[in-house]
Protein backbone atom coordinates (compact mmCIF):
# COMPACT_ATOMS: atom_id res chain seq x y z
CA UNK A 1 0.00 0.00 0.00
CA UNK A 2 2.78 2.46 0.94
CA UNK A 3 4.66 1.74 -2.29
CA UNK A 4 1.54 2.60 -4.28
CA UNK A 5 1.11 5.87 -2.38
CA UNK A 6 4.78 6.86 -2.67
CA UNK A 7 4.82 6.17 -6.42
CA UNK A 8 1.68 8.21 -7.06
CA UNK A 9 2.47 11.18 -9.34
CA UNK A 10 0.71 13.57 -6.96
CA UNK A 11 2.83 12.40 -4.01
CA UNK A 12 6.02 12.60 -6.08
CA UNK A 13 5.16 16.13 -7.15
CA UNK A 14 4.31 17.02 -3.55
CA UNK A 15 7.78 15.92 -2.44
CA UNK A 16 9.49 17.88 -5.19
CA UNK A 17 7.48 21.02 -4.52
CA UNK A 18 8.33 20.62 -0.82
CA UNK A 19 12.02 20.78 -1.82
CA UNK A 20 11.33 24.04 -3.68
CA UNK A 21 9.32 25.35 -0.75
CA UNK A 22 12.15 24.70 1.69
CA UNK A 23 14.54 26.38 -0.73
CA UNK A 24 12.22 29.39 -0.81
CA UNK A 25 12.12 29.51 3.00
CA UNK A 26 15.92 29.38 3.17
CA UNK A 27 16.07 32.28 0.72
CA UNK A 28 13.61 34.29 2.80
CA UNK A 29 15.39 33.52 6.08
CA UNK A 30 18.76 34.53 4.63
CA UNK A 31 17.34 37.57 2.78
CA UNK A 32 18.34 36.03 -0.56
CA UNK A 33 21.97 35.55 0.50
CA UNK A 34 21.34 31.91 -0.33
CA UNK A 35 19.23 31.97 -3.52
CA UNK A 36 16.17 29.73 -3.60
CA UNK A 37 17.35 27.88 -6.68
CA UNK A 38 20.78 27.13 -5.19
CA UNK A 39 19.24 25.93 -1.91
CA UNK A 40 16.76 23.72 -3.78
CA UNK A 41 19.51 22.25 -5.98
CA UNK A 42 21.74 21.39 -3.04
CA UNK A 43 18.84 19.98 -1.03
CA UNK A 44 17.72 17.83 -3.96
CA UNK A 45 21.23 16.45 -4.49
CA UNK A 46 21.60 15.71 -0.77
CA UNK A 47 18.30 13.80 -0.72
CA UNK A 48 19.23 12.00 -3.95
CA UNK A 49 22.69 10.93 -2.78
CA UNK A 50 21.46 9.76 0.63
CA UNK A 51 18.77 7.61 -1.00
CA UNK A 52 15.87 9.51 0.57
CA UNK A 53 14.79 10.45 -2.95
CA UNK A 54 15.15 7.47 -5.31
CA UNK A 55 16.96 7.82 -8.63
CA UNK A 56 14.54 8.59 -11.44
CA UNK A 57 12.03 10.33 -9.21
CA UNK A 58 12.21 13.54 -11.22
CA UNK A 59 11.54 11.76 -14.50
CA UNK A 60 8.50 10.07 -12.95
CA UNK A 61 6.93 13.39 -12.00
CA UNK A 62 4.13 14.53 -14.29
CA UNK A 63 5.04 18.14 -13.62
CA UNK A 64 8.50 17.57 -15.11
CA UNK A 65 6.86 16.59 -18.38
CA UNK A 66 4.78 19.74 -18.08
CA UNK A 67 8.02 21.71 -17.71
CA UNK A 68 9.25 20.55 -21.11
CA UNK A 69 5.94 21.65 -22.62
CA UNK A 70 5.93 25.04 -20.92
CA UNK A 71 9.43 26.33 -21.77
CA UNK A 72 8.58 27.73 -25.21
CA UNK A 73 5.38 29.59 -24.19
CA UNK A 74 7.11 30.78 -21.02
CA UNK A 75 9.87 32.41 -23.08
CA UNK A 76 7.23 34.01 -25.32
CA UNK A 77 5.65 35.32 -22.12
CA UNK A 78 8.99 36.78 -21.05
CA UNK A 79 8.99 38.81 -24.26
CA UNK A 80 5.70 40.34 -23.14
CA UNK A 81 7.08 41.12 -19.67
CA UNK A 82 9.92 43.36 -20.80
CA UNK A 83 8.76 46.75 -22.17
CA UNK A 84 9.97 47.33 -25.72
CA UNK A 85 11.51 50.64 -24.68
CA UNK A 86 13.85 48.77 -22.32
CA UNK A 87 14.95 46.26 -24.95
CA UNK A 88 16.26 48.91 -27.31
CA UNK A 89 19.90 49.66 -26.67
CA UNK A 90 20.79 46.26 -25.17
CA UNK A 91 24.05 46.02 -27.11
CA UNK A 92 26.13 46.62 -23.97
CA UNK A 93 24.79 43.61 -22.01
CA UNK A 94 25.28 41.45 -25.09
CA UNK A 95 28.90 42.58 -25.44
CA UNK A 96 29.52 42.09 -21.72
CA UNK A 97 28.18 38.54 -21.92
CA UNK A 98 30.34 37.78 -24.98
CA UNK A 99 33.51 39.20 -23.45
CA UNK A 100 32.90 37.32 -20.21
CA UNK A 101 32.50 33.99 -22.03
CA UNK A 102 35.53 34.52 -24.25
CA UNK A 103 37.67 35.44 -21.21
CA UNK A 104 36.53 32.31 -19.37
CA UNK A 105 37.29 30.04 -22.32
CA UNK A 106 40.73 31.62 -22.78
CA UNK A 107 41.51 31.04 -19.10
CA UNK A 108 40.39 27.40 -19.24
CA UNK A 109 42.39 26.71 -22.40
CA UNK A 110 45.44 28.47 -21.00
CA UNK A 111 45.58 26.84 -17.57
CA UNK A 112 43.94 23.38 -17.70
CA UNK A 113 46.49 21.85 -20.18
CA UNK A 114 49.26 22.72 -17.72
CA UNK A 115 47.81 20.23 -15.21
CA UNK A 116 45.99 17.78 -17.50
CA UNK A 117 45.82 17.93 -21.31
CA UNK A 118 44.33 19.98 -24.13
CA UNK A 119 41.53 17.46 -24.74
CA UNK A 120 40.34 17.83 -21.14
CA UNK A 121 40.34 21.61 -21.50
CA UNK A 122 38.28 21.46 -24.69
CA UNK A 123 35.88 18.97 -23.13
CA UNK A 124 34.99 21.48 -20.42
CA UNK A 125 35.47 24.87 -22.10
CA UNK A 126 32.27 24.93 -24.15
CA UNK A 127 29.85 23.56 -21.54
CA UNK A 128 31.27 25.73 -18.73
CA UNK A 129 29.92 28.83 -20.51
CA UNK A 130 26.88 27.16 -22.04
CA UNK A 131 23.98 24.79 -21.79
CA UNK A 132 22.67 21.51 -23.10
CA UNK A 133 23.39 22.21 -26.79
CA UNK A 134 27.05 23.04 -26.09
CA UNK A 135 27.23 19.79 -24.10
CA UNK A 136 25.69 17.77 -26.94
CA UNK A 137 28.07 19.26 -29.52
CA UNK A 138 31.05 18.46 -27.30
CA UNK A 139 30.03 14.99 -26.17
CA UNK A 140 29.04 13.77 -29.63
CA UNK A 141 32.35 14.85 -31.15
CA UNK A 142 34.37 13.37 -28.28
CA UNK A 143 32.64 10.03 -28.81
CA UNK A 144 33.22 10.23 -32.55
CA UNK A 145 36.94 10.85 -32.01
CA UNK A 146 37.31 7.88 -29.67
CA UNK A 147 37.52 10.06 -26.55
CA UNK A 148 34.36 8.71 -24.94
CA UNK A 149 36.12 8.51 -21.57
CA UNK A 150 36.12 12.32 -21.48
CA UNK A 151 32.36 12.67 -22.04
CA UNK A 152 31.80 12.62 -18.28
CA UNK A 153 33.65 15.97 -18.02
CA UNK A 154 31.19 18.11 -20.05
CA UNK A 155 28.30 16.24 -18.41
CA UNK A 156 29.51 17.05 -14.90
CA UNK A 157 30.51 20.61 -15.80
CA UNK A 158 27.04 21.20 -17.25
CA UNK A 159 25.44 19.84 -14.11
CA UNK A 160 27.39 21.71 -11.44
CA UNK A 161 28.70 24.95 -12.96
CA UNK A 162 25.45 26.66 -11.98
CA UNK A 163 26.38 26.01 -8.33
CA UNK A 164 29.33 28.35 -8.85
CA UNK A 165 27.51 30.99 -10.88
CA UNK A 166 24.19 31.43 -9.09
CA UNK A 167 25.47 32.54 -5.65
CA UNK A 168 27.97 34.97 -7.18
CA UNK A 169 25.40 36.48 -9.53
CA UNK A 170 22.93 36.77 -6.66
CA UNK A 171 25.50 38.56 -4.49
CA UNK A 172 26.39 41.14 -7.16
CA UNK A 173 22.82 41.56 -8.37
CA UNK A 174 21.60 42.25 -4.87
CA UNK A 175 24.13 45.07 -4.53
CA UNK A 176 22.87 46.61 -7.76
CA UNK A 177 19.26 46.20 -6.62
CA UNK A 178 20.02 48.14 -3.45
CA UNK A 179 21.28 51.02 -5.60
CA UNK A 180 18.08 50.95 -7.68
CA UNK A 181 16.04 50.94 -4.49
CA UNK A 182 17.86 54.02 -3.22
CA UNK A 183 17.14 55.78 -6.52
CA UNK A 184 13.43 55.00 -6.18
CA UNK A 185 13.42 56.33 -2.64
CA UNK A 186 15.14 59.51 -3.82
CA UNK A 187 12.44 60.01 -6.45
CA UNK A 188 9.81 59.40 -3.80
CA UNK A 189 11.22 62.17 -1.66
CA UNK A 190 11.14 64.54 -4.63
CA UNK A 191 7.50 63.71 -5.28
CA UNK A 192 8.04 62.24 -8.75
CA UNK A 193 7.21 58.72 -7.61
CA UNK A 194 3.81 59.79 -6.35
CA UNK A 195 2.82 60.87 -9.84
CA UNK A 196 4.04 57.56 -11.27
CA UNK A 197 2.10 55.62 -8.64
CA UNK A 198 -1.07 57.48 -9.56
CA UNK A 199 -0.48 56.75 -13.23
CA UNK A 200 0.04 53.04 -12.52
CA UNK A 201 -3.15 52.92 -10.46
CA UNK A 202 -5.07 54.64 -13.25
CA UNK A 203 -3.80 52.14 -15.83
CA UNK A 204 -4.74 49.22 -13.61
CA UNK A 205 -8.35 50.32 -13.69
CA UNK A 206 -8.59 50.19 -17.48
CA UNK A 207 -9.04 47.23 -19.79
CA UNK A 208 -6.18 44.89 -20.57
CA UNK A 209 -3.75 46.65 -22.92
CA UNK A 210 -0.62 45.99 -24.92
CA UNK A 211 2.77 47.13 -23.66
CA UNK A 212 2.68 50.30 -25.73
CA UNK A 213 -0.59 51.35 -24.09
CA UNK A 214 -2.69 50.76 -27.20
CA UNK A 215 -5.76 48.60 -27.18
CA UNK A 216 -5.24 44.90 -27.86
CA UNK A 217 -5.96 43.55 -31.32
CA UNK A 218 -8.06 40.85 -29.67
CA UNK A 219 -11.58 42.12 -28.81
CA UNK A 220 -12.25 42.31 -25.09
CA UNK A 221 -14.90 39.56 -25.10
CA UNK A 222 -12.27 37.08 -26.33
CA UNK A 223 -9.66 38.02 -23.73
CA UNK A 224 -9.92 34.84 -21.66
CA UNK A 225 -7.25 32.74 -19.97
CA UNK A 226 -7.62 29.93 -22.51
CA UNK A 227 -7.27 32.28 -25.48
CA UNK A 228 -4.19 33.91 -23.95
CA UNK A 229 -2.57 30.48 -23.51
CA UNK A 230 -3.52 29.58 -27.08
CA UNK A 231 -1.77 32.74 -28.28
CA UNK A 232 1.39 31.81 -26.35
CA UNK A 233 1.46 28.34 -27.89
CA UNK A 234 0.80 29.79 -31.33
CA UNK A 235 3.93 31.93 -30.94
CA UNK A 236 5.80 28.87 -29.65
CA UNK A 237 4.78 26.84 -32.68
CA UNK A 238 6.02 29.54 -35.06
CA UNK A 239 9.34 29.67 -33.15
CA UNK A 240 9.84 25.90 -33.43
CA UNK A 241 9.14 26.00 -37.17
CA UNK A 242 11.70 28.80 -37.56
CA UNK A 243 14.19 26.74 -35.52
CA UNK A 244 13.76 23.83 -37.94
CA UNK A 245 14.20 26.13 -40.95
CA UNK A 246 17.19 28.13 -39.71
CA UNK A 247 18.94 25.99 -37.11
CA UNK A 248 18.78 28.92 -34.67
CA UNK A 249 17.53 27.85 -31.24
CA UNK A 250 13.77 28.29 -30.87
CA UNK A 251 14.07 30.19 -27.57
CA UNK A 252 15.55 33.18 -29.40
CA UNK A 253 12.59 33.24 -31.76
CA UNK A 254 10.19 32.82 -28.82
CA UNK A 255 11.60 35.92 -27.15
CA UNK A 256 11.47 37.96 -30.36
CA UNK A 257 7.89 36.85 -31.08
CA UNK A 258 6.84 37.79 -27.54
CA UNK A 259 8.44 41.24 -27.79
CA UNK A 260 6.98 42.04 -31.21
CA UNK A 261 3.61 40.52 -30.37
CA UNK A 262 3.33 42.59 -27.20
CA UNK A 263 4.38 45.75 -29.03
CA UNK A 264 1.81 45.44 -31.82
CA UNK A 265 -0.97 44.43 -29.44
CA UNK A 266 -1.28 40.74 -30.27
CA UNK A 267 -0.21 39.86 -26.72
CA UNK A 268 -1.19 41.73 -23.56
CA UNK A 269 1.64 42.80 -21.27
CA UNK A 270 2.63 39.89 -18.99
CA UNK A 271 0.44 37.47 -20.92
CA UNK A 272 0.90 34.43 -18.68
CA UNK A 273 -0.08 36.47 -15.62
CA UNK A 274 -3.26 37.54 -17.43
CA UNK A 275 -3.92 33.84 -18.04
CA UNK A 276 -3.37 33.12 -14.30
CA UNK A 277 -0.78 30.48 -15.21
CA UNK A 278 2.51 31.95 -14.02
CA UNK A 279 2.88 30.10 -10.69
CA UNK A 280 2.55 26.54 -11.96
CA UNK A 281 4.56 27.34 -15.09
CA UNK A 282 7.42 28.69 -12.97
CA UNK A 283 7.48 25.56 -10.81
CA UNK A 284 7.52 23.32 -13.88
CA UNK A 285 10.40 25.28 -15.41
CA UNK A 286 12.40 25.14 -12.15
CA UNK A 287 12.00 21.36 -12.15
CA UNK A 288 13.83 21.25 -15.48
CA UNK A 289 16.81 22.99 -13.88
CA UNK A 290 16.83 20.68 -10.87
CA UNK A 291 16.52 17.55 -13.02
CA UNK A 292 19.93 18.36 -14.52
CA UNK A 293 21.43 17.04 -11.27
CA UNK A 294 19.90 13.56 -11.69
CA UNK A 295 22.86 12.07 -13.52
CA UNK A 296 25.50 13.37 -11.11
CA UNK A 297 26.61 10.50 -8.88
CA UNK A 298 29.13 10.68 -6.02
CA UNK A 299 31.32 8.10 -7.78
CA UNK A 300 31.45 10.05 -11.05
CA UNK A 301 32.16 13.30 -9.28
CA UNK A 302 34.88 11.77 -7.10
CA UNK A 303 36.72 10.38 -10.13
CA UNK A 304 36.96 13.76 -11.84
CA UNK A 305 37.00 16.21 -8.94
CA UNK A 306 40.34 17.88 -9.86
CA UNK A 307 39.39 18.45 -13.52
CA UNK A 308 35.82 19.56 -12.80
CA UNK A 309 36.78 21.91 -9.97
CA UNK A 310 39.60 23.50 -11.98
CA UNK A 311 37.40 24.02 -15.06
CA UNK A 312 34.49 25.42 -13.03
CA UNK A 313 36.68 27.70 -10.91
CA UNK A 314 38.56 29.01 -13.95
CA UNK A 315 35.33 29.40 -15.89
CA UNK A 316 33.68 31.31 -13.05
CA UNK A 317 36.72 33.51 -12.50
CA UNK A 318 37.09 34.20 -16.22
CA UNK A 319 33.43 35.12 -16.71
CA UNK A 320 33.49 37.39 -13.66
CA UNK A 321 36.74 39.09 -14.65
CA UNK A 322 35.61 39.50 -18.25
CA UNK A 323 32.30 40.93 -17.07
CA UNK A 324 34.07 43.38 -14.78
CA UNK A 325 36.48 44.59 -17.47
CA UNK A 326 33.71 44.88 -20.07
CA UNK A 327 31.50 46.79 -17.63
CA UNK A 328 34.23 49.35 -17.01
CA UNK A 329 34.98 49.61 -20.73
CA UNK A 330 31.31 50.11 -21.68
CA UNK A 331 30.32 52.29 -18.74
CA UNK A 332 27.92 49.81 -17.14
CA UNK A 333 27.67 49.37 -13.37
CA UNK A 334 29.95 46.51 -12.35
CA UNK A 335 27.34 44.96 -10.05
CA UNK A 336 25.03 44.63 -13.04
CA UNK A 337 27.68 43.78 -15.62
CA UNK A 338 29.21 40.87 -13.70
CA UNK A 339 25.88 39.06 -13.14
CA UNK A 340 25.06 39.54 -16.83
CA UNK A 341 28.32 37.80 -17.73
CA UNK A 342 27.71 35.11 -15.10
CA UNK A 343 24.46 34.08 -16.83
CA UNK A 344 26.79 31.94 -18.97
CA UNK A 345 26.98 29.57 -16.00
CA UNK A 346 23.25 29.04 -15.54
CA UNK A 347 21.22 30.70 -18.32
CA UNK A 348 17.45 30.58 -18.59
CA UNK A 349 15.27 30.09 -16.55
CA UNK A 350 17.63 30.59 -13.62
CA UNK A 351 18.43 34.15 -14.74
CA UNK A 352 14.76 35.14 -14.67
CA UNK A 353 14.12 33.33 -11.38
CA UNK A 354 17.07 35.14 -9.81
CA UNK A 355 15.73 38.53 -10.97
CA UNK A 356 12.31 37.80 -9.47
CA UNK A 357 13.83 36.68 -6.18
CA UNK A 358 16.18 39.66 -5.86
CA UNK A 359 13.46 42.21 -6.68
CA UNK A 360 11.11 40.61 -4.17
CA UNK A 361 13.67 40.44 -1.36
CA UNK A 362 15.30 43.86 -1.81
CA UNK A 363 12.22 45.93 -2.67
CA UNK A 364 10.03 46.97 0.24
CA UNK A 365 7.20 48.35 -1.86
CA UNK A 366 5.58 47.29 -5.11
CA UNK A 367 7.09 50.30 -6.85
CA UNK A 368 10.60 49.40 -5.67
CA UNK A 369 10.16 45.78 -6.75
CA UNK A 370 8.91 46.81 -10.17
CA UNK A 371 11.78 49.28 -10.65
CA UNK A 372 14.38 46.67 -9.65
CA UNK A 373 12.83 44.03 -11.90
CA UNK A 374 12.67 46.37 -14.88
CA UNK A 375 16.29 47.39 -14.34
CA UNK A 376 17.80 43.90 -14.12
CA UNK A 377 15.60 41.46 -16.01
CA UNK A 378 16.27 42.66 -19.58
CA UNK A 379 20.10 42.66 -19.44
CA UNK A 380 20.08 39.36 -17.53
CA UNK A 381 17.84 37.68 -20.11
CA UNK A 382 19.89 39.14 -22.96
CA UNK A 383 23.07 37.88 -21.30
CA UNK A 384 21.67 34.38 -20.83
CA UNK A 385 20.39 34.07 -24.38
CA UNK A 386 23.64 35.47 -25.79
CA UNK A 387 25.90 33.08 -23.92
CA UNK A 388 24.03 29.83 -23.31
CA UNK A 389 21.84 29.83 -26.40
CA UNK A 390 24.22 31.26 -28.99
CA UNK A 391 27.84 32.02 -28.06
CA UNK A 392 28.57 28.77 -26.21
CA UNK A 393 27.37 26.68 -29.15
CA UNK A 394 29.77 28.48 -31.49
CA UNK A 395 32.60 28.16 -28.96
CA UNK A 396 31.98 24.43 -28.46
CA UNK A 397 31.77 23.83 -32.22
CA UNK A 398 35.01 25.70 -32.94
CA UNK A 399 36.98 24.18 -30.07
CA UNK A 400 35.88 20.60 -30.67
CA UNK A 401 36.94 21.07 -34.30
CA UNK A 402 40.52 21.65 -33.16
CA UNK A 403 40.72 18.04 -31.95
CA UNK A 404 40.52 16.60 -35.47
Amino acid sequence: MWSEISSNPVMITLLLIAVLGLGELISIWTKARIPMLLAALLLYVALLWTGIIPTGLMSDSAITALGSLIVAPFVVHLGTVVPFSLIKGQLKPILIALIGSITAVALVLGVVPIFFDYETAVAGAGPVVGGIVAYLVTSEKLTELGLASLVIIPALVLSIHKLFGIPLASFFLKKHAVTVKQQVQARLQSGAALEKEAAVEERSNTVVKAQNGRKLLLPEKYQTSLIFILQLYLGSGIAIILDALTGINYTIFCLIIGVIGAYIGFYPAKTMEKANATGLAMIAVIFIVISSMDDVTPADLAGYIPEILLICVLGTAGVTLGGLLASKLLGVGKYLGMPVALTALFGFPADYILCEEISREVGDTEEEREAIMNEIVTPMLMGGFTTVTTCSILIATILIGTLN
